[in-house]
């Protein structure tokens, strides 16, 4: 039985849970991936050369039974996980009346719903236990309502306050809960987002997601509570954000979220 600990990472292929992933294992970690597509396997042949143990699962995380497969793996797995970053997640731009109703609930299914699904899962564990660390992905939108962007900025919202409560539920208890709220980030959200690339927002300048995942994993360790992940400027917008009135947020994000 190896001695190393053990991590999850969900929508690991690419992007920030990638560079996740590959945190975790430079630091010692066997994993633990997933994402729906069968790239995961060719994300986890990468992660092997860091000399670390990795499970690929491929696994559609917006049906209930996307995340039993998940759990089947993390329970079987033979030893208990030390931290999971709950990454998975997608987006969607355009005006809600109009939209793809389908594609909508997807993204609550995903982003809400299956995260509550696997935290439930992976923390009553942890907290039997009394040790463990839990990273949500949330965003700095989080903080704002999001014209043109409403199911989206309302599904983070939803996954900031969700975290920060657990966070506060579990103090004491051995296990940490932490949010990690990126800004614009260099993945496929902005592709796969559909028409956010022709907005303001889609053109604007980028982080690169592994600074925004080594500040997630950073804060992790410390067993912070929250952390704005980007660049000075992200920062700096999301001090701006918390003290402006929603009607001004609103209006702001309107402006830079609105297909041209």
């Amino acid at each position: 039985m190896t001695d190393r600990p053990l991590a999850l990472v969900t929508g690991a292929s690419n992007g920030i849970g990638a560079e996740l992933a590959r945190i975790f294992a430079e630091h010692g970690h066997d994993l633990i991936v997933t994402a729906e597509d069968a790239s995961i396997g060719d994300a986890a042949e990468r992660l092997r050369r860091h000399g670390t143990d990795v499970t690929a699962v491929q696994a559609d995380l917006s049906v209930p039974d996307g995340v039993e497969v998940v759990d089947v793996a993390v329970t079987t797995a033979g030893r208990p996980l030390a931290a999971a970053a709950l990454n998975a997640g997608i987006g969607s731009g355009g005006a809600f009346v109009g939209s793809d109703l389908a594609d909508e609930l997807r993204v609550i299914d995903l982003n809400v719903r299956s995260t509550v699904h696997l935290a439930h899962r992976v923390l009553s564990e942890m907290v039997s236990r009394g040790e463990g660390r839990v990273l949500i992905t949330s965003s700095v939108v989080a903080m704002m309502p999001g014209s043109y962007q409403a199911i989206y900025n309302a599904s983070k919202s939803f996954l900031q306050s969700f975290t920060e409560a657990v966070a506060d539920e579990l103090r004491g208890t051995g296990v940490s809960v932490t949010s990690l709220m990126p800004g614009p980030t260099a993945t496929d959200f902005f592709r796969r987002a559909g028409s956010v690339s022709r907005s303001i927002m889609g053109r604007m300048p980028k982080d690169d997601p592994a600074l925004v995942a080594r500040q997630g994993y950073d804060a992790l360790m410390a067993g912070r509570t929250a952390v704005v992940g980007g660049s000075p400027l992200v920062q700096a917008q999301a001090v701006l954000a918390g003290v402006l009135p929603d009607q001004v947020k609103t209006v702001a994000h309107r402006v830079i979220a609105r297909p041209r």
